[in-house]
């Protein structure tokens, strides 16, 4: 807070007060009390404007700060790329989108072209907007539906609402867009509540897939867009024999393959992308929070060669290319950034650290459930962690979300930001979430990992 004096912050409090529109916050108790205001940030912590110190468990707050706060050669390399060019619509090319797009690539076998955006909503637009467009091309219209599973989330448009399987997030922004089709989430946790319990749960849940696409007609079905561990519906790790089905059925219905890695991409959960732990075959990633640790605004796109070649443009079909555009898709910020970023986690092997203080990390969750009979499970992959809060472990009725947000401000009290599912999936707003950055060791984690177990103590007795 260097040259901001206690009068100049009072100023950025009430002009905050008086102007920002907050995500994601009610803002009638700021009538009464301040706004937060981050102004600082370093490594895993950051300080308000009172100066309070806290790490940081969820990266940001949403899962983007992947490489920690305050890395100067980031800052660099983006400073350096706006004074040389700083944009050019995405209808010309960038040395840094060149170069970034190939060295993403070598990290994607089986993909090949990145279209650049500067959100994830809009990187899922682009990829529905993508299989409507072959469906028109390809199929006379017709196979235009897309499938999206329960609880996954993809974007605030009304068109990734439309594809999200969170109903509280949805409520009072309807009507949808038609051809969206929703298929069972994948939680084992929660199985009998499908009455699906059993060891080939994996397999029988993806199969419930197969009987909604025979239901729908697949000749119609499009695209399956799935989130490789669903995230704010309650950090859902696909269980085993899952994703092996879903490759069978998608190639057996012709079916394209959409993975949103928005949450989960770029070093996550320990290799560059959730979906490389399971062996699928996607026919588009969609990516954006860590693929620059927020440090510039920049999304992607990436697909096959066999997409691509759907949109070459053919002479005889003047409307055959993708004739789309995203507007700030053409900053060369963000893709300046991301580099930078990729050679962080390489240079300091933060692939590896996330394996294996994730798997640290998620023994000291299960540690904690041995104290606080509230926590009914936890669970994770890399440093992508969750523990679901319950009244009974033998019922397994999810706490109240009332309780479970006092374990988050109670956190918060101590100087520990962490998350939650919260206002998601009605009933189900009982998991805490945890993704501190990359970085992370030991003594981090055991940090937030305590401030649970006081938070717990308290809230529940």
């Amino acid at each position: 807070m260097d040259n901001i004096t206690p009068n100049d912050m009072t100023a950025i409090v009430e002009a905050d007060r008086a102007h920002v529109w907050h995500h994601l916050l009610p803002h009638k108790p700021l009538e009464t009390n301040d706004p937060r205001i981050i102004v600082e940030g370093k490594g895993m912590r950051v300080w308000d404007q009172k100066g309070k110190e806290h790490i940081d468990g969820v990266s940001g707050g949403v899962w983007t700060v992947n490489v920690g706060y305050g890395r100067v050669e980031i800052a660099d390399a983006v400073r350096d790329q706006l004074v040389k060019m700083n944009y050019f619509a995405q209808s010309a090319g960038s040395i840094p989108g060149s170069r970034f797009a190939e060295k993403l690539i070598s990290k994607m076998p089986g993909l090949s072209r990145v279209y650049y955006a500067n959100s994830g909503s809009e990187a899922n637009e682009k990829a529905f907007k993508m299989v409507r467009q072959i469906s028109a091309r390809q199929h006379g219209g017709k196979k235009h539906k897309i499938l999206f599973r329960h609880r996954d989330y993809h974007g605030t448009t009304i068109a990734c609402l439309s594809a999200g399987g969170q109903e509280h997030r949805n409520m009072q922004y309807g009507p949808f867009t038609p051809g969206f089709v929703s298929v069972p989430h994948c939680l084992e946790y929660r199985a009998h509540e499908q009455g699906l319990a059993g060891d080939d749960y994996g397999v029988a849940i993806a199969n419930e897939i197969e009987k909604v696409i025979l239901r729908e007609g697949p000749d119609t079905i499009g695209a399956l867009c799935l989130e490789p561990i669903t995230a704010g519906g309650g950090v859902i790790v696909p269980p085993k024999g899952y994703w092996e089905r879903v490759q069978e059925i998608v190639e057996k219905y012709d079916i394209l393959l959409h993975i949103d890695e928005v949450v989960c991409g770029v070093g996550r959960t320990g290799t560059w992308f959730g979906y490389q732990h399971y062996g699928v075959k996607p026919d588009f990633v969609t990516m954006a929070k860590g693929v620059a640790s927020g440090y510039a605004a920049i999304s992607c796109c990436v697909t096959s060669e066999k997409v691509f070649d759907m949109f070459k443009d053919d002479h005889a079909d003047p409307l055959g290319y993708f004739r789309d555009i995203s507007t700030f898709g053409g900053c060369t910020a963000g893709p300046a950034a991301a580099l930078a970023n990729m050679k962080i986690i390489e240079d300091e092997g933060l692939l590896e650290n996330t394996i294996q203080m994730g798997e640290y990390m998620l023994d000291q969750l299960w540690a904690l459930s041995e104290k606080h009979e509230v926590i009914g499970e936890a669970r994770g992959k890399g440093l992508f962690l969750g523990a679901e809060l319950v009244k009974d472990r033998k019922t397994k009725e999810p706490a109240d979300e009332k309780m479970v947000q006092a374990v988050v401000a109670d956190c918060m009290a101590q100087g520990t930001i962490i998350g939650a599912t919260n206002r998601s999936v009605p009933g189900y707003n009982n998991t805490l979430c945890f993704s501190p950055a990359l970085i992370a060791t030991k003594d981090d984690l055991d940090q937030i990992v305590a401030s649970v177990d006081e938070a717990l103590g308290r809230v529940f007795g």
